[in-house]
């Protein structure tokens, strides 16, 4: 134990099992629970939508909340709760000092405007000229269609007063680990005493899914379990909307504020394989290796997405491993992108601060844990590429 330990204060959560820790905490410990689906709009592809959110509770002011997507005010909204349970919120001193690491995609695009290029330059071969004429009264001025990835962190800085530091990775389930690898390591270096991380993922946006279909990554037909979709219709992923924001310390300046700590954030290992070359399944072995796993059964909260290569890489490198027990938690949540990283390592970190294991999400699947989880590996091999993983430590 060390006065420079990561220590998590605080996790805000919301997907489409609800919001706020202890209401994940109270569905997910629940045997044989359903998932919240929504199979019609998007057909053929299934998605987890969000719950019913008053934005008022975490966004106070009605003009805030009209200049931001969904996409932003969720990740607002997340962040905002992991600052509550942080006992953070509101203190200026506290808030003017703390840093912020932020996973963010390209936001959503204007689909309206989308569909009148397109069809404006079916009829017209001077696309320069047609550009230019958009630029003036529909596109914004860097040509971009959707929104900045760094606006999240504006909209938070902005919001809930976090005007420390601010970075912003792009990338997947990549920018997630990233974002938590960053975040931890200042830490660690005494450059950041307490910093917010996290993501947002808003998938009930048609380009969203494009964007994983374009590449052939979403299931198609019934929903299944993350870990029985191999061989199915489709490239075997079902997105889901959500967010995960963890307020992340040194130990010293939690234990110095008398907050409560759920866990200690230990090791946060990142690679990117070469998947094209076979490199995946090697890759995994490597980040398991390095993360030193302790000895005795362990619980793994998996970021697994359902994408067919990746999600069968992962089992079998868990699976050989007789002593882990693993949760798919995309099953019950859905696919969150930038946000699953910082989802799993949440998850983690309430298994460990109850002294409680998650039962089996899929029984066919996944098998029984009987201990006291008091160390939870969180993974996030992503569906398209790079790897992480984080051990999560009793406090």
């Amino acid at each position: 134990m060390s006065p420079h330990d990561v220590v998590i204060s605080g996790i805000g959560l919301v997907s489409s099992l609800g919001e706020g820790p202890d209401a994940h905490w109270r569905k997910l410990v629940q045997p044989g629970l359903e998932p919240v689906l929504e199979a019609a709009r998007f057909s053929p592809y299934t998605v987890h939508p969000l719950p019913e959110i008053d934005w008022n509770l975490q966004i106070a002011k009605r003009g805030d909340q009209r200049q931001m997507e969904t996409w932003q005010r969720l990740g607002t909204y997340a962040a905002g709760m992991a600052l509550d349970d942080a006992g953070i919120k509101g203190n200026d001193d506290l808030c003017t000092t703390m840093d912020m690491v932020v996973a963010a995609g390209g936001g959503e695009r204007d689909e309206a405007v989308d569909a009148d290029i397109l069809a404006a330059s079916e009829s017209r071969n001077d696309r320069d000229v047609l550009l230019n004429e958009k630029l003036t009264t529909e596109l914004r001025p860097t040509l971009f269609l959707a929104q900045l990835s760094n606006l999240l962190a504006g909209n938070i800085s902005i919001v809930h007063k976090v005007t420390g530091s601010s970075r912003t990775f792009m990338g997947e389930e990549g920018a997630g680990v990233a974002a938590v690898e960053t975040a931890a390591a200042r830490i660690r270096s005494g450059q950041s005493t307490h910093i917010l991380v996290g993501g947002a993922f808003q998938t009930e946006h048609s380009d969203m899914l494009l964007g994983y279909e374009l590449a052939g990554y979403l299931h198609r037909g019934p929903w299944r379990p993350v870990w029985q979709r191999q061989g199915l219709v489709g490239g075997g992923v079902v997105t889901g909307s959500g967010g995960a924001f963890l307020v992340l310390e040194q130990r010293e300046h939690a234990v110095s504020r008398g907050r409560k700590i759920y866990a200690e954030l230990g090791p946060v290992i990142s690679g990117r394989a070469i998947r094209r070359q076979g490199e995946l399944d090697a890759e995994i072995a490597a980040l398991l290796s390095q993360a030193a796993l302790p000895n005795g059964e362990l619980l793994a909260i998996s970021g697994a997405s359902g994408a067919h290569a990746a999600t069968a890489a992962e089992k079998l490198a868990l699976d050989a491993n007789p002593a882990i027990a693993a949760r798919g938690f995309s099953t019950l949540t859905g696919h969150m992108k930038e946000a699953q990283f910082p989802f799993a390592v949440a998850l983690a970190a309430l298994a460990v601060e109850r002294k409680a294991a998650y039962p089996p999400f899929d029984a066919a699947s996944e098998k029984p844990f009987n201990g006291v989880p008091r160390t939870v590996l969180a993974t996030a091999i992503g569906y398209h590429q790079f790897e992480g993983l984080a051990l999560v430590n009793a406090a």
